[in-house]
């Protein structure tokens, strides 16, 4: 693979003229949980409607219908601010804590101003990984169940790109897409994917897709984005996004309504408690085995750095006699498909993984999530413990600490999210991280 230079990018709003005179607003999103006192300023000094439920955002008698469905009652933080700005046709600039429903916030939103066309995709999302983008799919299903005609794909790699290109062409070509950059801009260049006419365009944990670490991937997303009507709008959503990554997603925006978490402690999961177990290495594998036998959980993540690893320890557990299976890069994507859904309809309780899993997976049952080994960054540990505290629930997150380079990285975590992650006593009341 040719090495990126960030300098080879092309300023996408220089040379598009996308530059917009005007006043960024930006929102502080200090209570996700806190109810907005009146409205938001957004684009064109539009204000947003203060609500109380979904009922209130006067959304399609359709969307209404499922948002019942799913069990949703009042919106989040994230949702009572972002839906009603999202549905006037403001461009979202979003960072919001992990689990309080940002995908609900773009599915929810476009949904409600698509009118499908057919043969016309008007929906595009993307994302960094074939399993998040697998999830949004299911998600555009689950709330368009009652919106008849309305057609979703999701598109990826590791599927016979022929597939993918005979289905685009057919009279079943879907008004909404969802995949990741580098198999959408394939499907363009070979013309089976026509966004000519899109009119919403959304990139789910934008810091991983436009970051600095993703710079292949930037550069895919900008072919895109030029080949899209200067008119679409853009909605950009993540837990974690720094001020670099900040000024990277506005040059893809017009006077994008931006929310974010400057005060990061706000970041930590209330009902999240974080502990940590300091031991050798070699110790882990015992330590887990307790762990596992003596709390009481619905389902368990547990983060690995390698495939090896993580292949390693899930063949213990199964050996063990653990309801245990493992999801990793290098698996056929089918096979991580049917696996995601065995452990979304609960049929496994313990899920091994790396980072793969790590962000944007929202399985709602899992309670408690485990550090086996400790991730590289702050970023990854608070995307990765937010498997187990989703929507303000109750969980329980568990890190093994067994080198020097561990305890640096939980000292600046504390010190970062302001957080008291303490060390792991002796027993647990059960009521303190268990979803009543």
């Amino acid at each position: 693979m040719d090495p990126l230079d960030d300098n080879e990018l092309v300023d996408y709003e220089e040379t598009e003229e996308l530059v917009v005179n005007g006043t960024e607003d930006k929102v502080a999103a200090d209570d996700e949980s806190k109810e907005s006192e009146g409205g938001v300023k957004g684009k064109g000094g539009h204000v947003g409607i203060a609500t109380t439920g979904f009922r209130d955002f006067l959304l399609k008698p359709e969307l209404l219908r499922s948002t019942l469905d799913a069990g949703f009652e009042a919106p989040s933080g994230v949702q009572h601010e972002c839906i009603p700005q999202a549905i006037l046709g403001t461009d979202i600039l979003c960072q919001a804590k992990a689990g309080m429903g940002k995908t609900a916030v773009f599915v929810l939103s476009t949904l409600q101003i698509i009118e499908p066309v057919d043969k016309e995709v008007s929906v595009l999302v993307m994302c960094h990984t074939r399993d998040l983008a697998y999830q949004i799919k299911h998600e555009y299903e689950r709330f368009s169940k009652y919106m008849e005609g309305l057609r979703t794909a999701v598109f990826f790699g590791g599927i016979p790109r022929n597939v993918d290109e005979k289905l685009l062409k057919s009279e079943d070509c879907p008004h909404v897409v969802v995949g990741t950059p580098g198999r959408v801009l394939d499907l363009i260049n070979i013309k089976a994917l026509d966004v000519s006419k899109l009119k919403a365009f959304v990139i789910d944990e934008c810091d991983k897709v436009l970051g600095d670490d993703s710079l292949r991937m930037r550069r895919d997303i900008q072919s895109i984005f030029r080949l899209a009507p200067r008119s679409k709008q853009v909605l950009m959503f993540s837990a974690t996004l720094n001020k670099d990554v900040r000024e990277v997603c506005k040059k893809f925006m017009h006077d994008p309504v931006e929310i974010y978490v400057d005060d990061e402690k706000k970041l930590t999961l209330e009902g999240l408690l974080q502990h940590y177990v300091k031991l050798e290495e070699n110790a882990k594998i015992g330590k887990l085995v307790d762990l596992l036998d003596t709390l009481e959980f619905n389902q368990v993540m547990i983060f690995l750095r390698s495939t090896e690893r993580a292949r390693a320890l899930n063949k213990y557990l199964i050996n063990a006699n653990f309801p245990s299976m493992c999801i990793y890069g290098g698996m056929p994507q089918l096979e991580r498909i049917e696996k995601l859904k065995l452990f979304k309809n609960f049929e496994k309780r313990i899920l091994v993984s790396t980072d793969l899993m790590g962000r944007g997976i929202d399985i709602e049952r899992v309670n408690i999530a485990i550090n086996y080994d400790m991730p590289k960054d702050t970023d990854t540990y608070q995307h990765r413990i937010a498997r187990a505290g989703r929507f303000g629930t109750k969980g329980l997150a568990i890190s093994f600490v067994a080198s020097e380079k561990d305890t640096e990285l939980l000292t600046e975590t504390q010190k970062r999210f302001e957080v008291e992650i303490t060390e792991l006593p002796e027993k647990l009341e059960v009521r303190d991280y268990m979803p009543e």
